[in-house]
């Protein structure tokens, strides 16, 4: 199969592996060195789902031109996990602010339109 695709589809099928292959390492070496949950869960939402697309896409692109007929599935992947994995990490940087506001902790983002310091007796600190 490999051996009757076109060499410019060889060509752009390695360069969207390869930039998706740098792209996912470059999110987890993010999720490795950063040092806050937030910070954590930015650095591999983005570049991670980039990468994954651009290995659905060079597989979708491969498979339509050798086998002749457009291949779908690998489509609906790309548009099911790009449009998942940042709700996923947006979902998930909510409930932590919303956990670290309820214990009062100080790296905690304010809430627009509060002070910026409350204790837990409802007292200002400003």
């Amino acid at each position: 199969m490999v051996d009757d695709a076109p060499a410019w589809l060889l060509f752009i099928v390695s360069l969207l592996l390869i930039l998706g292959g740098v792209l996912a390492l470059t999110g987890g070496v993010g999720l490795l060195r950063l040092s806050n949950f937030y910070q954590r869960t930015h650095a591999p939402s983005l570049p991670a789902t980039l990468g994954i697309g651009c290995v659905l896409i060079a597989s979708m692109l491969f498979f339509s031109v050798t086998s002749g007929r457009f291949v779908l599935h690998e489509l609906l992947i790309t548009m099911a996990v790009l449009l998942s994995a940042p709700v996923t990490a947006m979902m998930l940087n909510r409930a932590a602010i919303e956990r670290d506001r309820r214990q009062y902790r100080e790296d905690a983002p304010v809430p627009p339109g509060r002070p910026i310091k409350a204790s837990p007796t409802g007292e200002r600190n400003e």
